[in-house]
């Protein structure tokens, strides 16, 4: 286990500014390049098909590496593979930058996005040893889910300024002195910890499989609504995915030292969070993705108009964050994480009334704010369960797979609503539909759809974590059940 003096930080508030915000720069580049695809396109000279590889690269590498990055960091030290990581992501934003051509841009992104998952874990799991279990670690967690929740909203705010006034390049440019900063007080302040296993045995073929079976299956979701969920292609890709992490179970079930031991799942909290995470990040990457898509290309709306209108949800995100982990730790994450769920499926319901001429007010602001509220009581809760009960030397690993379900699930809910609105839309369109009036009738039919995958999470919640109680700091024990 990790021992109590690697563990504790002097300083544990600072800690979790410095990794907060290297894990907020990934989490906004998710979406910071949302609001800069057209710009990138024209100096580029990028081809429509071609550019969406500039989000593509992205999440393919992040979503495959998390946890692969989460053991590296329980095995080899998390704040060494947090600096590495900062490393690679800081770097890989500086050729992004400067790239002038789209194969440079996105061969970078897909390193990026590298960087990306090995800090995304290993920060977390820097916050889960610094923290007693409890209301500190729920107060930590809630602020990490502010910058989770909020984050990409943020993107897509800070995307549109940043291109608006400074250009393109900008939005990866700005990473630079935020990596450095992050770098040179990762040292001085944060401490050195990994699980004290016995051995420092690295399961290679288990990390190979996974891997290239979750970037594959990444792969195959977002190229899906351009191919056709029904093609050769994409079953083939997935039917490959589906092999690749069949062999990687087959593997840790007969390895000594697996990079992820199936025994964990034996927490029900954890489990339950996982699930709920996945179909939570299905959610929100969706509809932010189908919101930037509605009020630029039906309403018109300019990159900066775009990136300006959520700040509602990202600034009120924030707020509610701390309400939540508060009501976490004395109530426990159940309820907390189906009330979260139920207001983003009503949000989302607001979303299916848009209209071809809507305004900002009244057809996008109530929601926008309602979004944030529901957005900061399902994320912070699944946060703090899916690390709830995880022992230190797993820190990393529960880090990793919920970042990792996160990212699939919103792969996938990007790739199903994308595949929903543009089905609906040249139906419409093939009736003699305007090409606003054929998309708005997407945007809103997609979102029915997240509707019912946000209804699906709370369900989960509510079924899965039934018993659980607000976690207690470690080594308290209720005084009912103490020993006489």
């Amino acid at each position: 286990m990790t021992s109590a003096a690697q563990a504790r930080s002097p300083r544990p508030w600072l800690t979790l500014g410095i990794v907060g915000a290297a894990f907020f720069m990934t989490v906004l580049d998710v979406a910071i390049v949302n609001v800069a695809i057209p710009s990138i396109q024209n100096d580029l000279h990028v081809a429509e098909t071609t550019v969406q590889w500039v989000l593509i690269a992205y999440a393919i590498t992040f979503g495959g590496f998390l946890l692969l990055g989460g053991r590296m960091a329980d095995l080899l030290g998390r704040r060494i593979i947090f600096i590495v990581g900062l490393t690679i992501f800081t770097v890989a934003s500086l050729l992004c930058g400067l790239a002038g051509s789209a194969g440079v841009l996105i061969a970078a992104r897909a390193v990026q996005g590298v960087g990306a998952a090995i800090i995304s874990p290993a920060a977390l799991s820097i916050v889960s040893t610094t923290f007693q279990e409890g209301a500190e670690r729920n107060k930590a967690l809630g602020i990490w889910g502010a910058l989770g929740g909020s984050g990409a909203a943020a993107g897509v705010l800070f995307g549109g300024i940043l291109t608006k006034y400074l250009g393109w390049e900008w939005i990866f440019f700005v990473n630079l002195p935020v990596g450095a900063l992050v770098f040179g007080l990762t040292f001085p302040f944060v401490p050195e910890s990994k699980a004290e296993l016995g051995h420092r045995r690295f399961d290679v073929a288990g990390a190979v499989t996974v891997t290239s079976g979750l970037a594959l299956l990444v792969y195959a979701i977002s190229k899906a609504p351009d191919v056709g969920w029904g093609s050769a292609r994409t079953i083939l890709l997935l039917i490959a995915s589906a092999v690749l992490i069949g062999l990687f179970a087959l593997i840790e079930l007969r390895t000594r030292a697996p990079l992820m031991p199936f025994g964990i799942f034996r927490i029900r909290t954890l489990l339950a969070a996982n699930i709920v995470g996945f179909l939570l990040g299905a959610v929100i990457f969706a509809d932010f993705f189908v919101l930037t898509l509605y009020v630029q290309e039906v309403l018109g709306w300019s990159a900066l108009k775009t990136g300006l209108t959520f700040l509602a949800t990202a600034g009120t995100t924030v707020v509610w964050a701390g309400v939540a982990q508060a009501l976490t730790t004395r109530y426990g994450p159940r309820l907390v994480i189906v009330a979260g769920l139920l207001v983003l499926a009503a949000s989302m319901g607001w979303y299916t009334h848009i209209p071809v001429d809507g305004h900002y007010w009244p057809d996008l602001l109530p929601a926008y704010i309602t979004f944030a509220l529901g957005l900061a009581f399902a994320f912070v809760p699944v946060t703090i369960a899916a690390l709830a009960q995880v022992q230190p030397h797993e820190a990393g690993l529960a880090s990793g797979l919920i970042n990792t379900n996160q990212q699939i699930g919103g792969a996938i809910g990007v790739a199903l609503a994308s595949t929903i609105f543009i089905s609906r839309a040249n139906d419409l369109l093939k009736t003699g539909n305007s090409p606003a009036e054929a998309f708005t009738s997407g945007y809103q039919t997609a979102f029915w759809a997240l509707i019912a995958i946000a209804l699906l999470g709370a369900l989960v919640a509510f079924v899965l974590l039934r018993g659980t109680r607000a976690p207690q700091p470690v080594g308290e024990v209720e005084p009912a059940r103490s020993p006489a």
